[in-house]
């Protein structure tokens, strides 16, 4: 028989170890993740599937400056893998982008893992919409108190942890993903950030979300609103 202290040991691994699981549930990979993550990208190929994403990203892979479509150049390919097939698997709902994502439109694991190599190698643009400027100091304040230990200094991510470059965002895009992972629609989102805003008034994101849509993405990943896509020539 176990005594009180041994099984109050036990009780209190087994509730930690769940807290973990439920940590890392955000990003469960699918077999396809797991494929596409270890294959080595065919950039040819990337350019071929990506016409079919540039109808409404654009060639130039910028989105549209009203956040109707965000800006996914440059973009770390593992973040990339992680959204085209938790869309896929219907773990991220995008009812607009889903025909187009399926494998019978753009191929299986080999065609994710091109095309996402593709889209990071694409440079970046500086000019994306951003909000109104009233309160930067605040959302200056609350970007470094909560989303500069994931999100970095200067919103660059993590590849290696899934974690999405924000600099050079569209405001109002980054608003509508905000929310959504605050009423939890967006449900492949981050455990721990949906616990960081779970309490941001609407004054407090359009704050944060205006700071960030003025973080400026790397000097070597940036060009400017000229440049055009030679590929799509």
């Amino acid at each position: 028989m176990f005594n009180q202290q041994t099984q109050m040991f036990f009780l209190f691994f087994i509730i930690t170890l769940l807290s973990i699981c439920d940590i890392f549930a955000w990003n469960d990979s699918s077999l396809e993740q797991e494929q596409s993550l270890r294959l080595a990208p065919n950039l040819n190929n990337g350019i071929k599937v990506y016409e079919v994403c540039s109808a409404c990203h654009m060639p130039e892979g910028w989105g549209v400056p009203d956040g109707t479509y965000p800006q996914i150049s440059g973009q770390h390919q593992n973040v990339l893998i992680k959204q085209l097939t938790d869309i896929r698997q219907l773990n991220r709902d995008n009812p607009s982008m889903y025909p187009f994502a399926l494998p019978e439109e753009i191929g299986g694991s080999q065609a994710i893992a091109d095309v996402t190599a593709y889209i990071e190698k694409l440079p970046m643009l500086n000019e994306n919409g951003i909000g109104s400027g009233k309160n930067l100091e605040l959302g200056k304040k609350l970007y470094h108190k909560h989303c500069s230990e994931c999100h970095g200094k200067n919103g660059e991510g993590n590849n290696e942890k899934f974690y999405p470059r924000i600099h050079g965002q569209h405001y109002n895009y980054l608003v509508r993903q905000f929310e959504w992972i605050q009423s939890g629609k967006r449900r492949n989102a981050n455990p721990e950030m949906i616990k960081q805003i779970k309490n941001f008034s609407q004054n407090d994101t359009e704050a944060v979300l205006d700071y960030v849509s003025r973080l400026l993405t790397p000097k070597e990943k940036t060009v400017d609103k000229n440049w055009r896509n030679p590929d799509f020539d």
